[in-house]
């Protein structure tokens, strides 16, 4: 049996006397705290406002000041300079300056983060100011800086060998304790330079069901609960105590396989599996939304990103089957598509905590067996996809990929589809056209240039499928109606919860 871990990370301020009769913010999502590395967790204390990055966004996905208040590039676009507030400090008391924040970006540069996938020459601060030169032009570097791997931390964070043994952010909310992997408490900082929330407790609680998360928020056990099944929506919206708040966002199911193994090595195999999807059937049955299905990789409200003269993808069963046989597949006695004796059998990985993924894997899973192909469904830990992707075992898994992790979507593309691909993208593609179109696209920030570039990206992809399209997403957020100022982040930046109050 598994024992659970308990961790409190102290701050060093005491709770103040009347908090422990707070009423207090309940918010119910799917993501686990698996650890307190940015990189790996970073998203739940950007999302809950607990740390902050130097730059943020809007809600149309524009790029506004967070921790930076203003930045500037060089004529030469080599130097990026980013102004810190003066107003700004940490949990512990300590102000947010140029050189902690030039610490914590230097740490992430030599992480997993992004930032690692960036032309970073050095990080200084100066006069107020910290300064990233570049070894060459990169207009994507702003975006990069939303990205949650970036989080500015204090140094009472580290230890003495640099390890993070709490988070010491500057958001309006603090840590009160933390009990991985499922229950985070928070408190009014106090001392945030957006002003004080409007609730100061909350309660962040993981949960992987969806139906569990649905009953929660019908029982009164959650005030705001995230990531909900279209089947619980439907429900969720006749009951006159909630409010049901629907946008789409730029995030992907999609199937991510191994193109070395020898399943997938070949494009007319990833096609087969690709024309063997009823993507429509799903997103209407599973999905309550058959505008979901995804003919491509990126959603349309993508623009630029979504192409509409691309060839869509779209379910041909005897198109698959002939592209099996071009690929020197013939059908076996059990129906099973056979090759140098080899049964096309593979295990399809996927994970609860998007609660749509595994009766999605399960629909694909018949799907392919009209085909002859067998898919063992397989559902675990996401953590199971980056592992088993790092030691080379993965041969096929469903998941969910957001194209907005990084604002500038060539960030993803640069980190999914590069040299040795990434944890959720491709996987022994190599791409030689690919990676030179995408570092053409960061390069640049004008758009009549960028336009053909993204156009040939798309085109690539289509072609080749490293990753194969399921369907596109929409979040679903459930609230109760005793609070308001409840807004969607399409891109799953910010959750504003310093901006809810009790309603009168």
């Amino acid at each position: 049996m598994m024992k659970t871990l308990f961790l409190t990370l102290a701050l060093g301020t005491s709770i103040a006397a009347g908090s422990a009769c707070a009423e207090t913010l309940k918010v119910a999502g799917p993501w686990e705290i698996t650890g307190i590395e940015p990189a790996q967790t970073g998203y739940v204390f950007s999302r809950l406002q607990v740390a902050e990055t130097l730059v943020t966004t809007d809600k149309q996905g524009a790029l506004v000041p967070a921790l930076a208040e203003s930045w500037a590039v060089s004529g030469d676009g080599l130097t990026w300079s980013f102004a810190i507030r003066s107003n700004a400090s940490f949990h512990d008391g300590t102000p947010v300056t140029a050189e902690t924040a030039a610490a914590s970006l230097k740490r992430a540069t030599a992480g997993v983060g992004v930032l690692s996938q960036a032309p970073i020459a050095a990080i200084t601060a100066e006069g107020g100011e910290v300064r990233i030169r570049l070894t060459k032009p990169f207009s994507a570097l702003p975006a990069y800086l939303v990205h949650f791997s970036t989080i500015i931390l204090a140094p009472s964070s580290f230890d003495a060998a640099g390890k993070i043994v709490r988070i010491v952010g500057s958001g309006p909310y603090k840590v009160k304790s933390l009990t991985p992997p499922a229950r985070l408490d928070l408190e009014g900082s106090g001392n945030w330079w957006g002003g004080k929330p409007g609730i100061e407790d909350v309660n962040y609680l993981a949960v992987g069901q969806g139906e569990t998360r649905a009953l929660m928020a019908e029982s009164g056990e959650a005030d705001l609960v995230f990531s909900m099944l279209p089947v619980s929506v439907d429900r969720l919206k006749n009951n006159p105590k909630l409010d049901v708040r629907i946008a789409t966002i730029p995030r992907t199911r999609i199937l991510k396989v191994n193109a070395a193994s020898p399943f997938f090595d070949q494009a007319e195999e990833r096609r087969a599996v690709s024309a063997a999807i009823d993507r429509v059937g799903i997103a209407k049955v599973i999905l309550r939304n058959s505008d979901l299905a995804a003919t491509q990789l990126f959603p349309p409200a993508m623009k630029g990103w979504n192409v509409a003269d691309v060839q869509p993808l779209a379910q041909d069963l005897e198109k698959a089957r002939q592209l099996l046989a071009a690929a020197g597949w013939t059908q076996g006695s059990d129906g099973i598509m056979e090759k140098d004796g080899k049964r096309f059998s593979v295990t399809m990985l996927t994970y609860s905590s998007w609660p749509e993924l595994p009766p999605i894997a399960t629909a694909l899973q018949a799907q392919l067996r009209r085909v002859g192909i067998e898919a063992k469904v397989s559902v675990g830990n996401s953590s199971e996809v980056p592992a088993r992707h790092k030691d080379g075992t993965l041969e096929m898994a469903l998941i969910s990929r957001l194209y907005s992790i990084v604002p500038d979507p060539v960030g993803t593309l640069l980190q999914d589809y590069g040299p040795g691909g990434s944890d959720w993208g491709a996987m022994g593609w190599d791409n030689k056209e690919m990676q030179g179109v995408v570092e053409k696209l960061a390069a640049t920030s004008d758009a009549n240039v960028r336009a053909p570039l993204q156009a040939g990206a798309v085109d690539i992809l289509q072609r080749e499928l490293p990753s194969i399209p399921v369907t596109w997403s929409e979040l679903a957020i459930v609230s109760s109606k005793r609070i308001t100022g409840v807004e969607v982040d399409p891109l799953e930046v910010n959750y504003g919860l310093s901006s809810i109050r009790w309603a009168e």
